[in-house]
């Protein structure tokens, strides 16, 4: 899956000398968390947070009136306080290289762009309406999480224990195991029962991790 099958396209931005106020007002109505910064050329620019936005707004605690502070609210513009060097991604870019890059940076959002324009946004939240979908979340089904030896064709015995046992895996998933010849897979699968799954997981010489029904 690429970004672009799953990117917010025209996403909502802001001008460089829009304020602080407007900002916050912006990305309460719109329920966005970031806001990427556009010149009058329509070019990124910068990026601004919500986080970034809190941190420069005047304490609650402050002796200072509501107009005093609307004032001083309306004074500070998102260009001091935006973030320059905006990480990016293409839309051809994989779904799992932009959450490799959210990861590595601690960010939580990516503009989208194509040929030096702004074309959408890639968040967080994004990648865990994928991983969902990836571990099967709202299916029903046997959930089941095994420890295997790293090898060829393992995977292929694993799914052909579970059809001939006429189970249907409806998500599959890797991840590291526990040690450098190891490997964890997590599956959900209809058609079997807990003993029944323990029976072929045993036979497979697989280690039983987890097995739990969901619905």
């Amino acid at each position: 899956m690429l970004v672009k099958e799953l990117m917010s396209l025209d996403p909502i931005v802001i001008k460089p000398e829009a304020s602080l106020y407007d900002a916050l007002q912006i990305m309460r109505e719109h329920q966005v968390r970031r806001l990427p910064v556009l010149n009058r050329d329509g070019k990124l620019i910068g990026i601004v947070l919500e986080k970034d936005l809190l941190y420069a707004s005047p304490s609650p605690a402050t002796s200072l009136s509501v107009y005093e502070l609307n004032y001083l609210m309306s004074k500070i513009t998102i260009e001091s306080l935006m973030t320059r060097d905006v990480v990016t991604v293409s839309e051809d870019c994989p779904l799992e290289e932009a959450a490799r890059i959210m990861a590595d940076n601690q960010i939580g959002g990516l503009p989208v762009m194509r040929d030096g324009r702004l074309l959408g946004m890639i968040t967080e939240s994004d990648l865990f309406k994928v991983f969902l979908d990836l571990l099967g979340a709202r299916d029903w089904g046997l959930r089941v999480t095994i420890m295997v030896e790293e090898g060829r064709g393992v995977l292929a015995r694993i799914t052909e224990a579970i059809s001939s046992n006429d189970g249907d895996i409806v998500s599959l998933s890797t991840f590291e195991g526990d040690g450098p010849d190891r490997r964890g897979l997590t599956f959900k699968v209809q058609g079997l029962g807990s003993e029944q799954m323990v029976g072929i997981v045993q036979d497979l010489g697989a280690e039983l991790v987890d097995i739990r029904e969901t619905r």
